[in-house]
């Protein structure tokens, strides 16, 4: 075994990898957290089912001297969202949850929702479906300075201490930044998707994850807390050395009431391998079936409405894997998913689909190779450099065709 419960590639070779490239990378990350510029991290690459490299490089806690593990766990914000997607879906094969259906249906709070400072009466309802791809006209209240987002700043929307339902009661006050259904714009469609599972399943959304994902797939160190053994385990950023202090991060040694489906979870390189490969199998692992191939499918290709908008950050937050026409990628149901090669500056195949966390954790899933990669990192600052350099490391380590395949 290579440390990550998936079965260990005789060498990289074996499933089309060069081990001399992949050695660049642990190079290049071991020099970085020689000049600070990273505490460390946890890199896992698995293709057609095997893990080929799986590395743990630098500190887990600078500070306390303590060495990066394969086993450390990460704040995974963002990547939560897929985890969320997945449950969503799942409601939906059980015919317990309309994907096309106003999110109203689900939560009545949101039958009076407006649009802009006007205070305007949407056009057309949210639906599910529009929080699944960031078109809900939510936003996030510190991805820009307009009248909107001043108003969501002023309501208190990080409270660790609320619950969702109170989330959702105070989100219903405030008005959309767009139009639902017209303009992609990152927000906290994902934490009202946790709420809508939440409300349908009947559970909370640590239940959710517990029942229907985590459980099933052995991904035992994933959850809103590291508590017990597990504190000693979590991964630190390093300190600032403007401000002399560590970026803000959730504290996981502690129980909130607030599960936040846009960001709440932790996790390892481990755990999310599995999640990523029951994806890239089509919904299944070990025997477990989480999804179906269709669901799959179906969540990893484009859903961004024609002449789709995108709100002022867009470009400048995700870089070169924004998920805008001119870099070649759109936006699936839970994942960024790319629709035509080139375009972007980084490498990839037309069909992978991926995310990311804010606090530097990454992604993605190559069908066309049957390539997995996930990247753990806390370094929010540098969160999209690391995301191209992997991209670029990675498919430069790809040297030839598959010489073993799943059976």
């Amino acid at each position: 075994m290579s440390g990550l419960q998936l079965p260990r590639a005789e060498s990289p070779e074996q499933v089309g990898l060069s081990s001399e490239r992949l050695q660049r990378i642990t190079a290049r990350l071991t020099a970085d957290v020689e000049t600070g510029a990273i505490p460390g991290a946890v890199l896992a690459i698995a293709r057609a089912g095997q893990v080929a490299y799986a590395e743990a490089i630098g500190y887990r806690d600078r500070d306390a001297n303590a060495p990066m593990q394969l086993d450390s766990i990460f704040r995974i914000a963002s990547m939560t969202k897929p985890m969320v997607s997945v449950a969503a879906m799942q409601l939906g094969e059980e015919g317990r949850l309309d994907i096309g259906a106003p999110v109203a249906e689900y939560l009545p709070e949101f039958k009076e929702l407006t649009v802009g400072i006007e205070r305007t009466k949407p056009a057309q309802p949210m639906t599910v479906q529009d929080l699944l791809r960031h078109t809900s006209g939510l936003t996030y209240a510190d991805r820009g300075d307009s009248p909107v987002q001043t108003l969501w700043r002023e309501a208190g929307l990080a409270d660790p201490e609320q619950t969702s339902a109170e989330l959702i009661g105070k989100l219903a006050q405030l008005p959309l930044l767009f139009e639902p259904g017209t303009t992609w714009e990152y927000s906290m469609s994902t934490d009202v998707l946790g709420r809508v599972v939440e409300v349908v399943s009947g559970k909370s959304l640590g239940a959710v994850f517990a029942e229907r994902i985590t459980g099933p797939l052995g991904m035992t160190d994933t959850g809103f807390t590291a508590l017990g053994d597990k504190t000693a385990r979590v991964a630190e950023p390093l300190v600032d050395k403007t401000t002399g202090k560590k970026p803000a991060m959730r504290n996981l040694t502690r129980e909130s009431r607030w599960q936040s489906g846009g960001g709440g979870l932790c996790s390892t390189a481990s755990d999310y391998t599995r999640f990523c490969q029951m994806l890239l199998n089509g919904g299944e692992l070990d025997g477990a079936r989480i999804i179906s191939p269709k669901t799959v499918a179906h969540m990893a290709t484009d859903h961004l409405p024609p002449g789709c908008a995108y709100g002022p950050t867009v470009r400048s937050g995700f870089g070169q894997l924004a998920p805008t026409p001119e870099m070649g990628y759109g936006f699936g149901l839970g994942f960024a998913v790319r629709k035509a090669q080139g375009l972007s500056p980084v490498p990839g195949s037309v069909g992978e689909f991926f995310w990311s966390g804010a606090t530097g954790t990454y992604f993605w899933i190559d069908p066309q190779e049957q390539l997995i990669v996930v990247l753990m990192l806390q370094a929010p600052e540098k969160r999209l450099a690391y995301r191209y350099l992997a991209r670029r490391m990675v498919y430069a380590a790809l040297t030839g065709p598959l010489r073993w395949r799943r059976r």
